[in-house]
């Protein structure tokens, strides 16, 4: 871990110590190869070997290093149920500290005068407390000790009469059907929700019939196109343009759109000296109304 030769002093053969170690002496010539070891650490546990060259001879010496920690980070608590007539426990207990570990209890409040039935426990790390009364409340403490250092935790005990239990059950039972009736209703209000959902696709997928237009319009519609193609006939052909615009501007377009037109009939077809010879006169048509009545 370190090496004096040659007047020069050697100490990078050993990583985790270095910067740790030194020679005490100032005059390692002379023989004396002392060493300080600082910030000691648990890995630095081990045998060390001192070995030196002087004439006539060589000489070496072993020496076994052990580290100690110091208790610290000391919890007390207690394990149990502090009622009235239970049984737990008051436990101590160090994160850390080499052994070996000394523990004692006191107790701070009241009489300062530890439970008789504790005597024999008071340097144990656990003390197990049988039949609990009230006079084992107060406030006491837990002191643990090793070569090295002490480290100190402090415990409030409240022993208590005990629970309603058949209350408490009672309370867990009435909330456990209130609870199921909560969850009830919430599926009762999915489920209801889904049907209707259902039922609204079902009705919006159906296939409805339109109704069938009333027969009175296209039979008023029909017989009114025949008496416009009869009376066609007779009209001459001057007053024909006129009289087809004056026509269908008063004929409702709903009926007489949907009506068939007859090809046969049609004005342009028929001349002036035949209709004169059919003895054709030129009247005039009263409008009709949309129900068919003239």
């Amino acid at each position: 871990i370190i090496l004096y030769s040659g007047d020069k002093i050697y100490d990078n053969y050993y990583p985790d110590l270095k910067g740790r170690v030194h020679f005490t002496s100032n005059d390692v010539q002379s023989g004396d190869a002392s060493i300080n070891v600082t910030n000691l650490q648990l890995s630095d546990i081990g045998t060390y070997q001192c070995k030196v060259k002087k004439a006539p001879g060589v000489a070496n010496k072993k020496v076994l290093l052990t580290v100690l920690v110091k208790p610290s980070g000391t919890r007390c608590f207690v394990d149990g149920s502090e009622e009235i007539g239970n049984d737990f426990k008051l436990k101590c207990e160090p994160k850390e500290g080499s052994l070996p570990l000394r523990y004692e209890w006191q107790k701070l409040s009241d009489s300062q005068k530890m439970p008789t039935p504790w005597l024999a426990e008071m340097t144990s790390p656990v003390i197990s407390v049988k039949n609990a009364s009230s006079e084992y409340s107060g406030t006491y403490s837990c002191t643990v000790q090793n070569r090295v250092g002490s480290d100190q935790c402090m415990l409030r005990l409240d022993v208590v009469p005990p629970s309603n239990r058949a209350g408490t059950i009672a309370g867990a039972i009435i909330g456990t059907l209130l609870a199921l009736v909560f969850i009830g209703a919430i599926l009762f209000c999915c489920h209801r929700k889904r049907r209707e959902e259902k039922y609204e696709k079902e009705v919006h997928h159906d296939i409805r019939e339109d109704v069938p237009p009333p027969k009175s319009r296209t039979s008023t519609a029909r017989s009114y196109i025949g008496s416009n193609h009869s009376s066609l006939g007779s009209m001459s052909p001057s007053n024909m343009e006129g009289y087809s615009k004056n026509l269908y501007n008063q004929v409702p377009s709903e009926d007489f759109e949907r009506a068939p037109q007859s090809p046969t009939l049609a004005p342009a077809k028929v001349a002036a000296p035949n209709l004169s010879r059919m003895g054709a006169v030129p009247v005039m048509i009263p409008a009709q109304s949309k129900d068919g009545s003239i």
